[in-house]
């Protein structure tokens, strides 16, 4: 059951207003409105610039009794406290009646790693019997020694990387730029890619910017490298539940496991805010916990 229909133009008249000044995408707006049609549904046609403190509160709690997750509860509180906030800023409304609503606690969600026993089976999957597991293999390499999102490694361009200093430069979220060393394994791969296998890509096609190509000579894309890396990890043996990321968070992981310092990761993953980084504290941290449960004689 959609809004009622007087709370429908409103809602689009907010979603018009987040899409003009947060450029948000289309899945985001999506979200809002979903948030927004199931709080008018809760109000039973009480009319949204209406609704009172009593009425967010009531309707978070239903939330938890219906068995929504905190994440969820957390994130339909933001949606509403934007939509007031708007309604304030048109003059609709002379009080927010989000405020002081806290939102639900929400606990420390961990990103999924792998252990480097688990990135090596891995790095070694594709082996080098083709020129496709040749350029998967310095795909893997190239993305476990820099951290990068699968989104930025498909995108590097042949002028982004510098072989022989053993670097490449990468745009990031938000257009922000920064170098990230290859390290020897990944650079020597890298190179042995762009020498011997990359032009057996080019070969009776045009030209192309990218590193990395499919067999038809154009840019190799998120989707299917993912799909490569999914058929590897099963080849490999790889129990861990795998995401996009799973790779860059082995990457964090592992530096800090091995002590790198907080700050010297937070640059290498491009994370605009330290708190960003700072999850994978509680990673090793959590490590830290396993193995002193492990092997200590009162663990």
């Amino acid at each position: 059951m959609a809004a009622s229909s007087s709370d429908a133009p409103l809602i689009e008249d907010f979603l018009d207003c987040l899409l003009t000044e947060s450029r948000l995408r289309p899945h985001t707006l999506d979200s809002y409105r979903r948030d927004m049609e199931a709080f008018a549904r809760y109000l039973r046609g009480r009319g949204l610039a209406c609704a009172a403190r009593t009425d967010i509160t009531g309707y978070l709690a239903a939330e938890v009794l219906a068995g929504r997750r905190p994440r969820t509860g957390a994130r339909r509180l933001s949606t509403l406290r934007r939509f007031y906030q708007y309604l304030l800023a048109r003059g609709v409304l002379t009080e927010d009646p989000t405020e002081g609503i806290e939102g639900p606690r929400l606990g420390v969600n961990l990103p999924k790693s792998l252990s480097e026993e688990d990135v090596e089976r891995l790095l070694a999957a594709p082996g080098d019997e083709t020129p496709e597991a040749r350029r998967d293999r310095a795909m893997l390499e190239v993305l476990y020694a820099t951290g990068l999102r699968v989104s930025e490694l498909v995108a590097l361009r042949l002028t982004e990387a510098d072989c022989q200093a053993g670097i490449v430069r990468v745009v990031g979220k938000g257009g922000r730029e920064r170098l990230v060393p290859l390290g020897e394994e990944a650079q020597a791969v890298l190179t042995r890619y762009l020498v011997d296998t990359r032009p057996l890509f080019l070969a009776g096609g045009a030209p192309q910017a990218a590193i990395f190509l499919t067999r038809r000579g154009a840019p190799m894309t998120r989707q299917a490298f993912w799909h490569n890396i999914k058929r590897y990890a099963a080849k490999a043996c790889v129990k861990t539940s795998l995401s996009p990321h799973t790779i860059r968070h082995a990457f964090a992981t592992h530096l800090i496991n091995h002590g790198a310092d907080l700050r010297v990761v937070q640059l290498l993953l491009g994370h605009a805010d330290l708190s960003t980084t700072q999850i994978y504290t509680h990673v090793a941290r959590e490590r830290l916990k396993a193995v002193h449960a492990r092997h200590h004689p009162r663990g």
